[in-house]
């Protein structure tokens, strides 16, 4: 183990893949519950962005003990272990978290390239998991983590927090009641992913930086200020633009409301080139389109795409029935919906979408309860699938057919390679 204080860093050095682990006896109780003083002990990886934001959530319960935090970034890493006051220990191997026997659970935080391999190692280390959407890169990744929820008996919620909302609980309860009768059509909008990145800036890494580690499974490229932290969601290898970032929450949303978690599309198109300038390679504006066959159903996600009249939320969805539409603005933790449909009550009789008393709440609840949280891994990768897919289809600018129940591509093997990813070295699946 490496300890880290405030001013004083010492790189950890590579270690083994980690294997399982079996947890022991007082480290949770038998029912699930937190073990000594009936606190849950969470490790946090990935503390910039995103990262902080949790990390300023769990250090102000008291129900909550954050022991370790790790980030590749020393300047990160020393504002997670102030934000601890001191008292957890840091890392910059994410291995050295997951082999502690004292951490119940971890929240993955970092960029998306890097989730399904941190939260297949810490299904095996024996740790439940809250990993950041999108649940994975790669649809084989996905696969995996589900694998590793079920082997190991996990806990993981995905980060895709519109489910713990009461804009997405009303528009969700509005919906499934038939308010709207037989949705066909759900009209996506979002901003168009930004066009820069300078190419001359490429360098040596800063010596706070462990480049190599940051890009992990993803393909080598030099460093670049203009790559790194939140920069990597316009680079297709890293984030892939806002279709992997907010489309894992408006699509959720979507498919939570149209009751899709266990459907799928048949087919998916895409319009949308490379910027013309500027490092970054995610199209600027682009047009997703996805067909499913039952229920008869387009979902349509549009960069910049049509904002409703009177509406200046950035993104959203308009929901098209055969009765009446209904407009959700946002999709993650900002959700919002109609007033007619905040009003509505459901019959006694009718669906109830369940109240979350809140994402990470709902999370520790499960970890308990041992039961499925409300962005449970089934329900997250079926959203990053969709997500991925429409990725694929840009890359390859030709319609995709899907076979859902097989999970591959039908009829196109070039396009089926871009299912998984090699990975680099060590990091692969």
């Amino acid at each position: 183990m490496t300890d880290i204080s405030r001013r004083t860093f010492m790189a950890s050095s590579a270690a083994a893949a980690v294997g399982p682990m079996i947890l022991p006896s007082g480290v949770l109780a038998a029912n699930g519950k937190p073990g000594a003083n009936d606190k849950l002990v969470i490790g946090h990886i990935g503390t910039g962005g995103m990262g902080t934001g949790h990390l300023k959530f769990t250090t102000s319960r008291k129900d909550v003990s954050v022991a370790a935090v790790c980030d590749v970034d020393k300047g990160h890493l020393a504002s997670a272990i102030d934000l601890t006051g001191g008292k957890a220990e840091g890392y910059s191997d994410f291995r050295r978290v997951l082999d502690r026997k004292d951490i119940d659970a971890v929240i993955i935080a970092t960029p998306d390239h890097w989730h399904g391999i941190m939260a297949v190692a810490a299904c095996e280390a024996g740790k439940d998991v809250y990993c950041e959407k999108p649940s994975s890169k790669t649809i084989e990744e996905g696969l995996a983590m589900m694998k590793a929820v079920k082997q190991h008996g996990t806990v993981m919620q995905i980060g895709s927090q519109g489910r713990s909302t009461e804009g997405g609980r009303m528009a969700c309860s509005y919906i499934r009641n038939g308010q709207l009768g037989k949705v066909n059509r759900v009209e996506c909008w979002h901003t168009e992913n930004p066009v820069g990145g300078d190419w001359s800036k490429n360098q040596p890494a800063p010596p706070e930086l462990d480049w190599d580690m940051w890009l992990g499974p993803a393909k080598w490229v030099p460093y670049n200020p203009d790559r790194v932290h939140f920069n990597f969601r316009w680079f297709m290898d890293f984030g892939a633009g806002n279709i992997r970032d907010r489309g894992a929450h408006i699509l959720n949303v979507a498919s939570w409301c149209l009751d899709l978690d266990k459907k799928n599309p048949v087919r998916i198109t895409a319009e949308g080139g490379p910027p013309e300038t500027g490092m970054y390679d995610c199209p600027p504006k682009l047009t997703i389109t996805y067909e499913f066959k039952d229920p008869e159903l387009t979902i349509v996600w549009a960069q910049p795409g049509k904002k409703p009249e009177g509406i200046d939320h950035d993104y959203g969805a308009v929901y098209h029935g055969d009765k009446d539409s209904l407009i959700v603005r946002g999709g993650d933790g900002g959700c919002h919906t109609e007033e007619k449909a905040m009003k509505y009550v459901p019959p006694a009789d009718g669906y109830h979408a369940f109240e979350s008393p809140g994402h990470h709440q709902n999370w520790f609840d499960c970890i308990k309860s041992r039961e499925l949280p409300l962005m449970n891994i089934e329900a997250a990768h079926r959203i990053a699938t969709m997500c991925i897919l429409g990725e694929i289809a840009i890359r390859i600018q030709r319609p995709i057919e899907w076979d859902g129940d097989k999970q591959t591509i039908v009829g196109d093997e070039h396009a089926k390679l871009l299912l998984a990813s090699p990975g680099r070295g060590q990091w692969h699946m």
